[in-house]
C-alpha cells in the first residue's frame, strides 16, 4: 500500500511520514461531540503557549523542524500560521466537514503537517518521494501546479496526491461519500518516530469520535531505514 523511494531516502534520510488507514468511516458535516472536543483544544493551546510571542513559538522543536524545511522554498509553515492565529487573534480551528477537522484538530495539536485522501479514489501503491520539479498535479482549489524541486509529495499510480508546500490534490479529495480514508504526515528531520505514531492516534481517536465502528487498517511510520 505504502513504499518509500530511493531518491526520498537520499534526500531526507532523517525525515519520517506516517501513514493511517481508516475504513468504515463517515464523514458528516457537523459533528456536536467532534466540536465540544475543537472548543476544548482552542482553548487548551492558548493556555499551553500563554505568554509567548511568535518568535517564542519559534523555540518550538516541532516548529523548528518545519521552518527549516519550509525556509529551504522561501515558505512559512502553514500550520504555525493557524497557531498563531488561534493564539493571538482570538480564532478557531475551521469548521470543515467531520473526517477533515478530525485531522486539523490533531495537525494543531501536534503541530504536524499531516493530509487526507479518500482511499478508495487511489490508485496503489502509493510512493513518498522527492519531486523533480517538472511534474504537475491540480490543488484542491482546482489550479494546476509544479510542484517546488525537493519537496516531499506522495504519489498513486495516476498522479500526486499532496506534497508539503501545495498541499493535497483535487482528484482524491475527501468528500461526503467518503467510507475509507488514509491520513499522511509528512515530518522533517528533527521530528521523531513517536511524535508521528503519537499524531496517527491522536487522529484516530478524533475519527472513531465520529464513527465508533472505524476499523483501523494501518498506523505505521515509515523512515529511510
Amino acid at each position: 500500500m505504502f513504499q518509500v523511494s530511493n531518491s526520498w531516502k537520499a534526500t531526507y534520510p532523517n525525515a519520517h511520514a506516517g501513514v493511517l488507514v481508516m475504513r468504515e468511516v463517515i464523514n458528516p458535516p457537523h459533528h456536536a461531540e467532534l466540536e465540544k472536543r475543537k472548543s476544548a483544544l482552542e482553548e487548551e493551546m492558548r493556555a499551553r503557549f500563554a505568554g509567548q510571542d511568535r518568535l517564542a513559538l519559534l523555540s518550538h522543536p516541532i516548529l523548528q523542524a518545519y521552518d527549516a524545511y519550509y525556509r529551504q522554498f522561501k515558505k512559512t509553515y502553514h500550520v504555525q500560521l493557524q497557531l498563531e492565529s488561534i493564539l493571538f487573534k482570538g480564532k478557531s480551528i475551521p469548521s470543515v466537514a467531520a473526517l477533515v477537522e478530525a485531522m486539523f484538530m490533531a495537525e494543531i495539536n501536534d503541530l504536524l503537517l499531516t493530509a487526507g485522501n479518500d482511499l478508495d479514489t487511489l490508485h496503489l501503491p502509493l510512493t513518498l518521494d522527492a519531486a523533480q520539479g517538472n511534474e504537475s498535479y491540480t490543488l484542491l482549489r482546482g489550479e494546476p501546479q509544479t510542484p517546488k524541486a525537493g519537496d516531499m509529495l506522495i504519489r498513486d499510480g495516476e498522479g500526486i496526491i499532496s506534497s508539503i508546500i501545495y498541499g493535497p490534490d483535487q482528484r482524491t479529495q475527501i468528500t461526503a461519500q467518503t467510507r475509507n480514508v488514509i491520513f499522511t504526515t509528512y515530518a522533517p528531520s528533527g521530528i521523531s518516530e513517536e511524535a508521528v505514531a503519537n499524531h496517527l492516534q491522536e487522529i484516530q481517536r478524533n475519527v472513531e469520535l465520529i464513527a465508533p465502528s472505524a476499523k483501523v487498517e494501518m498506523l505505521k511510520v515509515f523512515g529511510a531505514d
